[in-house]
């Protein structure tokens, strides 16, 4: 396997996951217990197994499991081929992916750059640390470059909010506006 191929690979996944091209730039990492890539005339697939780690550029995927497909181009006799555009990944088992104050958890992940987002099965939870706010449910879809998520069956955690009850105001020494006024 060619290591500068490998890189490029990468380089291009994280490319296509990065929320925005003003982040500063940093090295892509791809760290499993093992690595399988194997070429077609028109793809070239990888799978990683145990202990993978995908680093980049304000992302980190973290997993038990990682699939990814991209276009090949150039020499088809090549092991490897020139990689041009990442069409797919899917992460599995134990799934966690942290990016900027975001962090997400699940048991599947599917990356899907055509349509630009990330879709999360298996007990799916959205952190988003600035706000302390969690989202869950039984799928979240994520967008590229938005602050935008959507939730089938979602239970929303958030900070608490204010006692707006009339008990909560005779607490503070107010009294409750006359509802007759």
């Amino acid at each position: 396997m060619n290591f500068r191929h490998l890189l490029l690979f990468a380089v291009g996944l994280i490319s296509a996951l990065a929320i925005s091209a003003q982040e500063t730039v940093q090295e892509t990492v791809l760290e499993a217990d093992d690595l399988v890539m194997t070429s077609t005339a028109t793809e070239t697939r990888a799978l990683c197994v145990g202990n993978v780690k995908l680093t980049g550029t304000n992302m980190s995927i973290s997993c038990d499991r990682l699939e990814i497909v991209a276009a090949r181009t150039g020499d088809t006799d090549a092991t490897i081929g020139e990689l041009n555009g990442f069409k797919f990944l899917l992460a599995t088992g134990h799934v966690r992916l942290v990016q900027g104050d975001r962090e997400a958890t699940c048991g599947r992940a599917e990356v899907l750059p055509a349509e630009q987002k990330v879709v999360l099965y298996e007990d799916p939870m959205v952190i988003d640390h600035s706000s302390d706010f969690i989202a869950a449910g039984s799928q979240i879809t994520l967008y590229r470059g938005q602050r935008k998520l959507e939730v089938k069956h979602p239970k929303l955690t958030g900070p608490p909010i204010q006692d707006l009850g009339p008990e909560a105001q005779k607490a503070l020494g107010e009294t409750a506006p006359d509802p007759q006024n």
